[in-house]
């Protein structure tokens, strides 16, 4: 190892041993054992621009054992980021740059926000799903994107199943521009690894396709970069590089748990310098190695990023429709492809899912950067598209992507894919296993990914499979995520309403509701949709009460609506396919829409009643599982009928 090699990663350690205990929180165990893995990495591999931090052709590094945080704000500080000394000072304080975990957009020079264990593995996955999608679809392509995507990974993102569906994806794919770290340091937060985990890693991914590389000594910084540079030339099979590191390495604990998630302490930190060789006060990094950092990564990204602005000013006068198309790309805009309302059919009774497939075969011709598919369900959720071409690795112009059974890693590989840009996504699934893929939506809001999930089977009326495919408590879930759209529509007009609203989001996940039987076209409004709620049938003269409902129950409402008239009894009947919408619009607006005190407003939905009562006091819903049945009897069963819905009204009226 070179002395300017020894320096920088003494200094780099030593400032994380600083930055955690001066929070007096941290995990300082896993950013001391592989600082030489991203030391290696940043100097001598990693193409990106720290004056442009968000240059679209630069190298993906994903930190997918995000609690080694102090480590990449330490890289990121010395790499000439805007990250300063006194942001590593203010770690994991009130309002700082650096939080606890990486978060995208938060801090310049992070590319996704990870933590969760294995998300960020997957999201690394979408990333070059995603470089390689964007590369094949525009001519000579690679002229516009071409680059690698790293990621670093614990023991505990290896045992997250998570990853073994990220892990089989990016193999089937043969992501070969895919280079993973697994820093093996045998140690968890409980104790030693073998106390839970004994299967042979390299096996593993082996038999899922990949090239797997190792160092036997993680400070052996040219070993990791031999590793690195034979990594990149694989041709057919993404990397796995096993480096083999002591946990907290200098500590007095180094080798156990207790360095993994507690600061050394002052003494602790001070023999750990010491056996370093490092004597600088705290928080001091030798000017020897910011010019190092300075002469390799910072003049190696700055370089590239001049030649590729050279190389896109080319591109413009031999591509110039093609650029205009990746422009709209980069920047999300797809404005262009919304130019009128479409027209209905009046007697269109098609189910939702059915018509968002319409909706979405129409939009994929139209959009050319659009790009989805389902966990194994596209022929029920409807994202099959018609005269597609499947994304494969023989096939990497196609846009229409297989995930397999794989629903937790379809939603995170989507956030990599947003994460990396030059798309417009979307996957599918029944709204049930949405379950499964809860921690990617939440992911999705948390870092502003405007991801579309299409969710189908959206009641009892999946019939037959019966309360294991049945959702009831789900769409309240998805409610509650903070930054989450969740629209039912109750039509085709409002589904094609809502596939515009998903498209144009910019910083919002969408949910897309839908139902699997035939729903009536009704007297929807395309335009209000966005209003998250509107009046879809008005009383005759007089209010006496309010019915809002959602997707299917909409008509539902209005059958009810026509026999309470008979009965003597005004109605209005409200769509509100999304919450979220309509409690953005001003009181003034919402007032006017329900029309009533809230002890005259019934809210109709089959699913859980919870999140209801904020609207309504009178709540028809369903808080207990399904059943097995034909649809048309398992709704009867739990009167699911416009005659059972005029006798709550009448009833609490």
């Amino acid at each position: 190892m070179k002395e300017i090699d020894k320096l920088s990663v003494n200094a780099i350690r030593a400032t994380c041993i600083d930055v955690v205990n001066k929070a007096k929180s941290g995990h300082p165990g896993m950013a001391l054992g592989s600082a030489p893995i991203l030391y290696t990495l940043f100097t001598k591999h990693l193409v990106a621009n720290p004056k442009e931090p968000e240059w679209f052709n630069r190298d993906r590094f994903v930190l997918s054992a995000g609690h080694a945080s102090s480590l990449l704000y330490t890289l990121l500080h010395v790499s000439g980021y805007e990250v300063s000394l006194d942001d590593l000072k203010s770690f994991r304080q009130l309002g700082s740059l650096t939080p606890g975990h990486p978060e995208y957009k938060h801090t310049k020079g992070v590319d996704a926000t990870s933590g969760p264990l294995g998300q960020g593995i997957a999201q690394a996955v979408g990333m070059a799903m995603a470089e390689r999608a964007v590369a094949h679809q525009y001519p000579q392509g690679k002229e516009l994107c071409s680059h690698y995507t790293y990621a670093l990974c614990g023991d505990g993102c290896l045992q997250e199943g998570l990853s073994q569906e990220a892990i089989s994806l990016a193999g089937h794919h043969k992501l070969n521009k895919l280079i993973l770290f697994y820093d093996s340091n045998a140690v968890t937060l409980d104790g030693g690894l073998d106390l839970s985990f004994s299967e042979n890693v390299k096996a593993r991914f082996k038999a899922s396709e990949w090239n797997v590389l190792e160092v036997l000594d993680g400070n052996d910084v040219d070993a990791i970069d031999e590793a690195i540079s034979k990594a990149k030339t694989s041709k057919s099979k993404p990397t796995l590089i096993i480096v083999h590191t002591i946990i907290g390495y200098g500590s007095e604990k180094q080798g156990t748990s207790k360095v993994h998630g507690s600061p050394l302490g002052e003494e602790d930190g001070a023999k750990a310098k010491k056996f370093y060789g490092y004597d600088y006060p705290e928080f001091t990094i030798p000017e020897e190695v910011y010019s190092h950092f300075k002469n390799s990564f910072a003049k190696r990204g700055e370089e590239a990023y001049k030649n590729y602005l050279k190389v896109v000013e080319e591109y413009k006068i031999k591509h110039a429709g093609a650029y205009k198309k990746f422009e709209k790309a980069l920047s999300g805009d797809v404005s262009s492809y919304f130019k009128k309302e479409p027209k209905f059919d009046p007697s269109n009774s098609d189910s939702t899912r059915v018509s968002s497939g319409k909706a979405l075969n129409e939009l994929y011709n139209k959009v050319p950067f659009l790009m989805g598919g389902s966990a194994d369900v596209a022929g029920s959720v409807m994202t099959k598209i018609t005269d597609g071409i499947n994304f494969t690795y023989k096939t990497p112009k196609g846009r229409n992507i297989n995930w397999g059974i794989r629903e937790f890693e379809m939603a995170a590989a989507q956030n990599g894919m947003l994460l990396h840009g030059g798309l417009k996504t979307y996957v599918g699934a029944f709204l049930v296993f949405v379950d499964y893929m809860k921690a990617a939506v939440r992911m999705a809001a948390l870092s502003k990914l405007p991801g579309i999930y299409l969710l189908s089977h959206d009641s009892l009326a999946v019939g037959e499979d019966g309360p294991t495919h049945q959702p009831i408590e789900q769409l309240a879930m998805l409610r509650s995520i903070p930054n989450v759209n969740v629209i039912r529509p109750s039509d085709a007009r409002e589904t094609y309403a809502a596939w515009q609203i998903a498209l144009e989001s910019k910083e919002t996940p969408t949910c897309l509701i839908l139902s699997r039987q035939n729903l009536p076209l009704l007297a929807s409004k395309y335009k209000e949709v966005q209003k998250g709620a509107y009046i879809i049938s008005k009383e005759a003269k007089r209010l006496d009460a309010t019915i809002v409902a959602t997707g299917s129950e909409v008509s539902l409402a209005i059958e009810a609506q026509k026999e309470l008239a008979i009965r003597g009894v005004d109605v209005r009947v409200v769509s509100m396919p999304s919450t979220y919408l309509f409690d953005k619009q001003t009181k003034e607006y919402r007032d006017e829409v329900i029309g009533t005190t809230k002890d005259k407003v019934f809210a109709v939905e089959m699913l859980s009643s919870f999140g209801w009562y904020k609207y309504a006091d009178h709540v028809m819903g369903i808080d207990t599982f399904g059943t097995s049945a034909p649809a048309k009897d398992a709704i009867k069963a739990f009167d699911f009928t416009s005659e059972h819905l005029v006798k709550f009204v009448l009833a609490n009226l």
